[in-house]
């Protein structure tokens, strides 16, 4: 069984040039011998119970102008586009109309650390985060258990 930390993400990460004031930033790890690009498509690969949850997501954010399509051009995984990667990292995700979000993907010393970054834009981009961190808490930590074993 592999155990799931909470833990800071590297310091080292380039996900940190883009946390400001008042940002969301969490992290979790599980010790993995998967580069960050196969621990990636491994822990984004959505179980059924999370691609359901992410049906209802969609279903009622759209009419509030939040995305909910997958890109239909360029490197992404599951839903989410490549914005950065190296040998060691890789980071995914976009810019949204109540907030912006990445994903970090990133291998050290044995480990896989994933962290996600949220900028919320306004009142409703607080509200919507304040309402999915139940889910994102249970997803995170489902993907770093299938990342792990």
């Amino acid at each position: 069984m592999c155990l799931v930390n909470k833990s800071s993400h590297p310091l080292e990460s380039r996900i940190w040039l883009l946390v400001e004031p008042g940002d969301f930033i969490d992290g979790y790890s599980v010790i993995s011998g998967r580069g960050a690009r196969e621990a990636a498509e491994k822990g984004l690969t959505m179980p059924l119970w999370a691609s359901l949850l992410l049906k209802l997501r969609n279903l009622l954010v759209k009419p509030f102008g939040l995305k909910t399509t997958r890109p239909t051009s360029g490197d992404a995984i599951g839903m989410f586009p490549v914005t950065y990667e190296n040998g060691r990292e890789i980071i995914l995700g976009m810019p949204d109309k109540h907030l912006d979000f990445r994903i970090s993907v990133m291998r050290e010393d044995g480990r896989i650390h994933m962290a996600t970054w949220v900028h919320p834009k306004n009142v409703f981009g607080r509200l919507y985060l304040a309402a999915v961190m139940p889910f994102h808490i249970l997803i995170v930590r489902s993907a770093l258990h299938r990342i792990g074993t």
